[in-house]
């Protein structure tokens, strides 16, 4: 990740930021006892439940989150499990507990007193309600949810949309992602795209609009 910045200037006029992977993590501990119990690898319930046109449906906003754990039980009794532990993992697979990482909640919520903060995801139709869950309904000025733009990472127009939103020009945007592939992507705009693995890549990435002199004024009317 590299910025070029004008003296006086903060190095940033938006801060796009990824969800899952970055800010929310979820509790996979229940699901994997029963797979376990079922006789089934770890993670298998995951490989099914994003396999294929099921899993690019769930992020263009097609299908509800009863209708995700009916695809998932029935793929993976297709795949030989009994039906009642199939209906069981995909149950537990859709309610997964999550947990926000308190630090990059915090390096946020100090960057959106500096400039615009908007949370890019690919995501389920109700992402809103589980941010509202955890707390994070106002941690961001938007979210910018593929389920509910019909355009998914990597995508361009993803980033576009984020960057319209942000009021900003993709070269003045940070993005924030834990997959390769989406920072390549938002590199490719002209953006300054910083690979996700801990907080502290985070807050370095941070650390020149943090420190730079507060603009004052409202961010986005």
């Amino acid at each position: 990740m590299t910025t070029s910045t004008v003296p006086g200037e903060p190095p940033f006029d938006a801060v796009l930021c990824d969800i899952d992977g970055v800010l929310r993590f979820f509790d996979h501990r229940e699901v994997t006892r029963l797979e376990h119990a079922a006789g089934l690898p770890q993670g298998r319930t995951a490989e099914v439940a994003f396999a294929g046109d099921a899993g690019t449906t769930l992020v263009h906003g097609g299908l509800t989150r009863s209708e995700w754990a009916g695809a998932i039980a029935r793929d993976l009794a297709a795949a030989g499990l009994p039906a009642d532990p199939a209906r069981e993992l995909a149950a537990a697979f859709t309610h997964v507990p999550a947990r926000a990482d308190a630090v990059v909640v915090d390096l946020l919520r100090r960057a959106r007193e500096r400039c615009p903060v908007l949370l890019v995801s690919n995501a389920t139709v109700w992402l809103e309600e589980d941010l509202a869950a955890l707390g994070l309904a106002d941690l961001a000025e938007g979210v910018v949810n593929s389920a509910r733009v019909g355009a998914a990472k990597p995508d361009r127009r993803i980033y576009e949309l984020a960057a319209e939103r942000a009021r900003a020009t993709p070269g003045r945007c940070l993005f924030v992602d834990d997959r390769p592939e989406n920072v390549e992507a938002a590199d490719r705009l002209g953006m300054t795209g910083l690979l996700y693995r801990e907080p502290a890549d985070l807050r370095r990435a941070l650390a020149p609009l943090l420190d730079a002199p507060h603009p004052g004024g409202p961010l986005l009317g």
